[in-house]
């Protein structure tokens, strides 16, 4: 007798355990508008995607109404009368909350890729790097529409803007790649060309030089946006230096690591390390090397990271070395153990599900690493 697993259609399952969650979501907001959806969805989710949208230090929803805020002393002051406050920017909850719809996701796209027959080697893990790059200049172009003056027309407006804010980015660069993973394979299946992933990642090039030439062309023709090339070569320089010394130093030291992730293990090594690098340079080192201004960390883990720093090193310390560097080591050191983790035994016995959770290392370095380098290279 077959079993329940057997008979029922994994795919189906999961847009229906999809539709049930967005069901009940929906019908806790309704029952409970207030304590669900008001202080819960609305503050931690599209709150913050709302007031970043408005390029507003926060938004305050009072009675069914949501009103923008520039100015820091009227943001405490309406969280002072009980109302719910929303900044951009991520929480602890709202990391959290991300956390389990990623993995969600997750399992979504290992059924895609199960169904479409793809992902079964490393070749579609690098194919799909460009995208990864064009995701996060995709940011910055949103951060160059928040950073128009206020007597001129941004070039994208909301609600428009929010589909290139984070995470909903994450939607858009999604959609857009599964576009492009589609259009290949129905390239290669119907013989026009060899190989889909060659195709792949020549169209993410393509969309990332685009994204490219159209903040160098703000930065050209506007005063809003400058170009500062020195934070973009340093960042590489230092990120695939480091990248490249662990790698091979492992290698010397200890192959075994890297025999089942291979060249993968270079690439999550150099997205980190190009994350960690960004924001040092962007946070500590930004006036040393010519930037005239200097940014602070936004993410909980990152401003956890530099919190303790601070405590355990005297100021003295701090002033030379700056704060920052630890979130760099901890990039470099949870890099160098996925790369432990997954051996060639994992590779051999579930192919899709670890070059999928490979891509999803990937990401969560290099789309912020790349955001943050690219919003200093331009000023924004």
């Amino acid at each position: 007798m077959a079993s329940i697993a057997d008979r029922v259609d994994p795919v189906r399952a999961w847009l229906a355990a999809a539709v049930v969650g967005v069901l009940a979501i929906a019908a806790g907001a309704l029952a409970f508008p207030r304590a669900v959806y008001t202080n819960f969805l609305w503050k931690y989710f599209w709150g913050p995607i709302d007031a970043d949208a408005h390029n507003a230090l926060c938004a305050v929803r009072a009675d069914g109404v949501v009103r923008r805020f520039a100015e820091s002393e009227t943001c405490r002051a309406a969280a002072a009368q009980g109302l719910t406050v929303a900044e951009p920017g991520y929480t602890l909850v709202s990391e959290a909350g991300y956390a389990i719809v990623l993995l969600f996701m997750l399992a979504g796209v290992l059924l895609l890729v199960r169904r479409l027959g793809i992902g079964t080697d490393s070749r579609l893990f690098f194919a799909l790097i460009p995208f990864t790059l064009f995701g996060g200049a995709l940011r910055v172009v949103e951060d160059a529409n928040d950073a128009v003056p206020a007597d001129a027309t941004a070039a994208i407006s909301y609600p428009a803007n929010a589909l290139i804010i984070s995470p909903v980015i994450y939607l858009t660069v999604f959609v857009v790649t599964l576009v492009a993973i589609l259009l290949s394979l129905r390239l290669a299946r119907r013989d026009v060309i060899s190989e889909f992933e060659p195709a792949l990642a020549g169209m993410g090039t393509i969309a990332l030089v685009v994204t490219l030439a159209y903040l160098a062309f703000l930065s050209y023709s506007t005063e809003f946006v400058a170009f500062y090339p020195q934070m973009l070569v340093l960042t590489l320089a230092i990120a695939s230096g480091l990248a490249v010394g662990i790698y091979y130093a492992i290698d010397r030291l200890a192959p075994a690591l890297n025999a089942g992730t291979g060249f993968i293990g270079l690439a999550i090594l150099w997205a980190q390390a190009v994350d960690g690098v960004a924001n040092v340079l962007a946070s500590d080192w930004a006036q040393a090397i010519g930037l005239p201004f200097q940014y602070s960390a936004k993410h909980p883990i990152n401003a956890i990271i530099v919190g303790a720093t601070t405590t355990v090193f005297p100021p003295s310390i701090i002033d030379v070395i700056g704060d920052s560097w630890p979130f760099l080591l901890v990039k470099l050191v949870l890099a160098t153990g996925v790369i432990w983790l997954f051996d060639e035994t994992i590779f051999e016995e579930s192919p899709r599900y670890s070059y999928l959770l490979m891509l999803a290392v990937l990401v969560v370095g290099l789309g912020p690493g790349t955001r943050d380098m690219l919003r200093a290279t331009f000023g924004i």
